[in-house]
């Protein structure tokens, strides 16, 4: 059988071995040091918008970090976007507050406007104002920052813009990660960089980092002995894995090029393909890194469907897989509030995300296109 080809996996760059190198030899194995700062320096730089820059070890670390810093706790309910993965709608729930599910629009699949303002009306008329708005960057492409952002202001609630996946992807040329009240990233094996597992806090406000380090940090008071007047958390990224950390910010605009041409290079294999969309900007002012090609098909039937191509592509060894379940249909949060029209749970029936890896060569995506057409053509 073919070598498998996954549908996205860690691309090394080559420095990120200096870095790990460093730290083995200065022995700064143990969390905190040189690697962390240096990361925390690289991100804030790259982000720009006097960003402040907390390394942790997930990304969902980093929203339960932001939930507390906005004062969520139990009894509360904090809106969510439906479509995207749980670790968006988790740490909610670690905090004894509630999620209420908003539904997505069609233009870039992530939190309807309509339906969350909707949301916050309902909710406060219920004695239940929302405390938080986790917005989500799906598969890169950027929310409707400013509607939302209106939205959000009109009512006082602040933002958690989950940009796990968004890192390089901008709306009106401002980077993703830069848009929430506090903002978050992710770099899990599959991201578009990787530390290993790893994440990160991000606020204009210097307090946001700093209270965020505290909790990460155990939550240790000033003493000489172990005091703790909070509880906290062991949330800090190593130093080692913050060594291939800034390795891969070394590479990160490289990294998002090569998605965006894999993005082009479905869009070529499916151009010609009646009833199948290419999952798109909607206009220039949103420019995804594209960090997973997603498809739509827009009649399925018994011959030709997501599922069908999924198993098809899986019989070639090459992973594909379906898009987000979205939370609201998710078992475990089956009595949580929802507002929305259906659209989430259309793109989750009729799309699929397709092997996007910035480091597919010439001959895996040739593997790709043959397998895509052998089923269309069947």
């Amino acid at each position: 059988m073919n070598e498998k080809i996954y549908l996205s996996s860690p691309h090394m760059g080559g420095s990120e071995q200096d870095y790990v190198q460093e730290a083995f030899a200065s022995n700064w194995i143990a969390p905190l040091g040189p690697n962390v700062s240096g990361f925390e320096l690289a991100i804030e730089s790259y982000l720009g918008e006097e960003s402040h820059v907390a390394a942790l070890s997930s990304g969902t670390a980093a929203i339960h970090l932001a939930l507390i810093l906005l004062g969520v706790g139990r009894g509360d309910e904090v809106i969510c976007q439906s479509l995207t993965f749980s670790a968006s709608a988790n740490p909610i729930v670690y905090l004894g507050a509630t999620p209420v599910f908003v539904d997505s629009e069609s233009e870039t699949w992530n939190i309807s406007p309509h339906y969350l303002e909707e949301a916050i009306k309902s909710r406060t008329a219920k004695g239940k104002k929302p405390k938080a708005i986790v917005a989500v960057h799906l598969y890169g492409m950027p929310y409707k920052a400013e509607e939302i952002r209106e939205i959000a202001d009109k009512y006082g609630i602040p933002i958690v813009e989950d940009s796990a996946e968004a890192l390089g992807s901008t709306y009106k040329e401002r980077k993703c990660g830069t848009f929430g009240d506090i903002s978050i990233l992710s770099f899990n094996g599959n991201k578009i960089i990787t530390t290993s597992g790893g994440g990160a806090l991000v606020s204009r406000n210097p307090q946001h980092k700093s209270k965020a380090v505290f909790l990460a940090t155990q939550a240790r008071d000033e003493a000489p002995h172990y005091q703790h007047s909070h509880i906290g958390y062991n949330y800090r990224l190593s130093n080692v894995c913050a060594g291939i950390g800034r390795g891969q910010m070394e590479i990160l605009d490289d990294h998002v090029a090569l998605r965006r041409k894999m993005n082009q290079f479905y869009k070529g294999i499916f151009n010609p393909i009646d009833g199948i969309d290419v999952f798109s900007e909607p206009n220039p002012e949103f420019f995804s890194n594209h960090w997973l090609s997603c498809i739509i098909f827009n009649n399925p039937d018994n011959n030709i469907n997501p599922d069908g191509l999924r198993e098809a592509l899986l019989s070639e060894n090459i992973e594909s897989r379906p898009i987000w379940k979205p939370m609201h249909l998710q078992p475990v949060f089956k009595d949580a509030p929802y507002y929305g029209d259906g659209t989430s749970e259309s793109i989750f029936k009729n799309g699929l995300c397709l092997p996007s890896g910035s480091n597919l060569t010439e001959i895996e995506r040739e593997r790709i296109e043959k397998s895509i057409l052998a089923y269309f053509n069947s």
